[in-house]
């Protein structure tokens, strides 16, 4: 370990490793020293940027609360959220796509009867989501789980809201019907900014990248013998498909917003303004035999 010099580094982290009793982190750190060291030499790092990005992973440690998920927020707009995601999800390709789960899904959503208005009062215009749940082989999902969430018309989720102590707005629980069918009530899709206040932010205005998602609803649907899905419904026509700060965007996973006006709503009432609808069926691949449901 004496003498240690910048062509035998790598080899000395390495070997001081030698008495790691789990093979997959033994596996996994012995490739990050590497690849950390190989940048290093790459880019011939500096003694000054490296504290600059130790100052930087400290201000996104310090900002990060139950509120706001500033390193999720990092890894989603490097692409490594999206990577990971691909790269753990393959599926046939009839299934509904994943993608980046997003910083602001929170346990404990109300479960709602199917029909309900989970905006809870969240402001924006009124929207009808319908679809059904379904396998690949055609047969509807019954009594699958679907956790939905989104942001309000100010681009705010209701975790990022003073709006009361455990009180959900535009997020809730509900399951499918007999025919694996769903439908609520909810609010337009409308794009927003990422929180950009912050390191994330400022590294992205360095970088000359702008902060926006396109209009999307959340959607996680578990159901047994069948792999989770997690996933968006992106809205059709909004400027930033071709631009998502966190690169979540699937060609599949992109639907019409219809808008109507006016008068008669899809639940039987009648609506004073007007309104939209969104009608979208998700495809689950099935599960591995022996595959421990999340």
């Amino acid at each position: 370990m004496r003498n240690i010099n910048e062509d035998t580094i790598t080899q000395a982290v390495i070997a001081a490793m030698v008495d790691c009793k789990n093979p997959r982190l033994l596996t996994i750190m012995t490739s990050l020293v590497q690849h950390l060291h190989s940048f290093a030499r790459e880019v011939t790092l500096t003694e000054a940027e490296w504290e600059q990005a130790i100052g930087f992973l400290t201000e996104v440690g310090h900002i990060t609360d139950d509120k706001r998920q500033e390193f999720i927020l990092l890894s989603d707009t490097l692409g490594l959220s999206t990577l990971v995601t691909a790269q753990n999800n393959a599926k046939p390709a009839a299934c509904t796509e994943s993608t980046v789960f997003g910083p602001f899904f929170v346990e404990g959503a109300p479960e709602l009867s199917l029909g309900a208005d989970i905006a809870n009062g969240a402001c924006g215009e009124p929207c009808y989501v319908s679809g059904q749940v379904r396998g690949l082989d055609g047969q509807p999902v019954a009594d699958a789980l679907i956790d939905v969430w989104q942001s309000d018309e100010d681009g705010h989720y209701d975790v990022q809201l003073d709006c009361g102590e455990h009180e959900h707005r535009a997020r809730a629980r509900l399951r499918t019907d007999v025919e694996g069918r769903f439908h609520f009530r909810s609010i337009l899709a409308v794009p927003y900014p990422i929180p950009h206040d912050g390191p994330v932010g400022r590294m992205l205005e360095a970088l000359g990248r702008h902060p926006w998602r396109p209009a999307h609803l959340h959607f996680m649907i578990v159901a047994p013998g069948y792999e989770r899905l997690i996933t968006h419904v992106f809205r059709d026509g909004c400027s930033y498909l071709d631009s998502d700060a966190v690169f979540g965007v699937r060609s599949t996973l992109v639907a019409d917003w219809v808008r109507h006006e006016a008068g008669p709503t899809p639940d039987g009432m009648r609506s004073s303004v007007p309104f939209y609808t969104l009608q979208y069926d998700f495809v689950l691949n099935a599960a591995v035999v022996g595959e421990v449901q999340a």
